[in-house]
């Protein structure tokens, strides 16, 4: 029996999350979907994610067990994965060099602002 009917948010550690907010607003044009207090985890519940919905990221505080510094194993969709690699690095944001295979949508690795590895890729 399948109890789960999709992936609502995964989790990011960074160390600083009002920066990392930064990151993922101003930089990758992401909205806040949640910013709650949270003492439980040593700071907020925060929320984010592309416009119009789908998978969230929740950046949560770092910790010995959760480090920030991770493949996040998260691939995020792009209509134009060349200029959204253009975008990024004239913004200074560190990323591989766009990979173009034959038979295969272009895509690239990029890192936050904790070198947390993130995946484009051409949708």
């Amino acid at each position: 029996m399948n109890h789960f009917t999709g992936i609502r948010t995964v989790a990011v550690p960074v160390t600083d999350q009002d920066r990392a907010l930064d990151f993922y607003v101003h930089t990758l044009g992401f909205v806040t979907e949640l910013d709650a207090p949270l003492p439980q985890l040593g700071g907020r519940w925060l929320v984010v994610a592309p416009p119009g919905g789908g998978t969230s990221i929740a950046l949560i505080p770092a910790t010995d067990a959760f480090p920030a510094g991770t493949d996040t194993g998260i691939r995020l969709a792009t209509g134009d994965a060349a200029a959204a690699h253009a975008a990024l690095t004239g913004q200074g944001v560190v990323a591989d060099a766009l990979m173009n295979w034959p038979g295969v949508p272009p895509m690239f690795t990029f890192y936050d602002q904790d070198h947390n590895k993130l995946f484009a890729g051409q949708s």
